[in-house]
């Protein structure tokens, strides 16, 4: 089948180069033609586990190819899909600017019959809103129809959760639509979700918003521990036993990030605002979640006896392992907030590094997890790379002036750490 992939960020181009894969025929599409041109060549410019070879093998069958010309790319295509950022305006609420002009620019192509696929998170509404916008921008109607199908791709796995995905949603009112998104996942073993439109963009957030209360509520009860003298490993351990709760979303650390569930559980509660609900629930699990960034900085202050003029090091600057997406990462607000505070600051992300500089003003970039260790008062560990967990920390405590560690992932073992003289701050623990 014929398919267009509007948008080649991180949704996009995963979607594009998994739909290769499944065997159908893929353009992305993209006004930004120096990516276009990179990924023509191959070269991806986001750090995703196996997506560059999936990328390369599908432009070497012919299955995959990328293009600036979206009209034309519409045109060839049966199935449009629409990945284009969604950010969140200073309401909080998803900004649909990108949606309403490529919308604009499919009512301009569509000649035949097309399915138009809303892929990127939009709010309660945005399926009748795509097809509204197309039709007033037709200068001839034609037929198409607009479903929902929202992704729950996991960035790092991303790929694997395209493949192998836990379900798939489709949010339609028309049977033609239906039917022609069931052939085009068919290659796919998961159970199929057939709702309505409206139901369809509500699993989506409500799914991101669940999975962030989740996350809120191990770090409160991580607080509670050390309140107590409790290990949150082992509460965690003990909940995640019980089949009702599971072990995903169950480790305490300096709180969520990422391009999803800040911007989803914002977009939940101004949605939840402008029906004239109080989502007190969903406001709390925001909360716990910036209070958890604060208390982080707190436990550096504290080792370090005070920010100002105190070295400390960094470990990790993506918001979580295995991608180098820095959005709304913990990492950042922690490294601002030791900046502002007087402290200097020496990074290392084995990804992350050139997609952090921008943001992180007045920091040093370390080549390695060494550099960034040596001479600081407090290394602290914000991202849990594996890499992290095997470092020689005999060499880490002769490179440091004060071996102090404070570890937000609870990934590294205090007790070896701790014989080998450092002291150990974990959180929960």
């Amino acid at each position: 089948m014929n398919c267009c992939v509007i948008g080649t960020g991180y949704v996009g181009l995963v979607t594009g180069a998994c739909l290769a894969e499944l065997g159908h025929t893929v353009v992305g599409a993209d006004t930004d033609a120096r990516k276009i041109e990179m990924l023509s060549e191959g070269h991806v410019p986001i750090y995703e586990a196996e997506l560059e070879s999936l990328v390369a093998g599908n432009l070497e069958s012919g299955n995959l190819n990328f293009t600036t010309d979206i009209h034309r790319a519409v045109s060839e295509s049966e199935f449009v899909f629409i990945t284009v950022g969604t950010p969140s305006d200073i309401d909080g609420k998803a900004d649909l600017t990108q949606v309403d002009e490529v919308a604009r620019e499919i009512a301009a192509a569509i000649e035949g019959y097309k399915v138009v696929i809303n892929k990127s998170t939009v709010p309660v509404g945005s399926t009748k809103r795509v097809q509204r916008v197309i039709e007033e921008s037709m200068e001839e109607y034609h037929e198409f129809d607009v479903v929902s199908n929202p992704e729950f791709l996991r960035e790092g796995t991303a790929v694997l959760d395209f493949m192998k995905p836990s379900r798939i949603v489709i949010g339609s009112d028309s049977q033609k639509a239906i039917m022609r998104m069931t052939e085009l996942y068919r290659g796919l073993n998961a159970p199929i979700l057939v709702t309505d439109p409206v139901s369809a963009e509500m699993i989506k957030y409500a799914s991101n918003a669940f999975l962030a209360s989740k996350v809120s509520f191990i770090n409160a009860v991580a607080n509670l521990c050390e309140a107590v003298g409790a290990d949150v490993r082992e509460v965690s351990l003990g909940m995640g036993y019980d089949d009702r709760i599971g072990f995903e979303f169950l480790k305490a650390g300096p709180g969520y990030g990422g391009s999803c569930f800040p911007k989803d559980c914002r977009a939940l509660l101004a949605i939840a605002r402008d029906h004239g609900y109080h989502f007190e629930l969903l406001e709390g699990v925001i909360k716990v979640n910036q209070e958890q960034h604060e208390k982080m900085v707190e436990k550096v202050e504290r080792a370090a006896g005070g920010l100002e003029g105190a070295r400390i090091g960094v470990l990790g600057l993506a918001f979580k392992a295995n991608t180098d997406d820095v959005r709304e990462s913990p990492a950042l607000y922690v490294v601002r907030q030791l900046i502002e505070k007087g402290a200097s600051v020496t990074v290392y992300d084995p990804q992350a590094m050139d997609t952090a500089r921008p943001e992180l003003e007045g920091a040093g970039f370390a080549e390695d997890a060494y550099q960034a260790a040596a001479g600081a008062q407090v290394l602290v560990l914000l991202t849990e790379w594996d890499e992290f967990k095997w470092l020689d920390y005999a060499r880490v405590m002769q490179l440091m002036d004060c071996p102090s560690i404070v570890d937000t992932r609870n990934c590294l073992d205090p007790t070896v750490l701790r014989k080998l003289g450092f002291t150990y701050e974990g959180v929960g623990r």
